[in-house]
């Protein structure tokens, strides 16, 4: 029986998909909503479905907002902001996280939001643009008599 030669073509990663640059600062102000006015007027008008919407979006336990219900300050905007922060690499402290989360509620919640979406964003452009560079790949061929030794 005669083998034919099939050609392999190989497609070279020459990066690797990753999160979005990490910059370390954040990516808007906590009182630019005019970018996104859609979420700071759900923050405005329904602040407690805007907290949950936010804090689901970012993964966290679904009943860490009922937390800042309870009062003796506000731990679920604490440990979102700071879980934002690590995450993406943002400068930051425990004691700012405090003061945005106590003095600014609902602008620090506005400003965690455009993080998570606008960090978001850049991954999918980024993932989209990885998968629409042409990659040719060829089908597995049936080889029966073919043996590795």
């Amino acid at each position: 029986m005669e083998r034919v030669s099939i050609p392999l073509q190989l497609r070279v990663v020459q990066s690797q998909p990753c999160q979005a640059e990490q910059d370390d600062k954040w990516s808007t102000g906590l009182c630019e909503c005019w970018g996104d006015m859609d979420d700071c007027c759900c923050a405005f008008w329904c602040l407690p479905l805007f907290v949950f919407k936010t804090n689901r979006a970012a993964g966290g336990c679904p009943c860490l907002p009922l937390l800042d219900c309870v009062g003796c300050g506000t731990p679920a905007s604490l440990a979102m902001r700071a879980a934002v922060r690590e995450r993406y690499g943002i400068e930051g402290d425990v004691c700012s996280d405090c003061f945005y989360g106590c003095c600014c509620y609902p602008l620090s919640w506005c400003q965690i939001s455009r993080e998570i979406n606008k960090r978001r964003a850049a991954v999918q452009a980024h993932a989209s643009s990885l998968s629409s560079s042409k990659a040719h790949y060829t089908q597995l061929v049936d080889q029966d008599d073919v043996h590795l030794i």
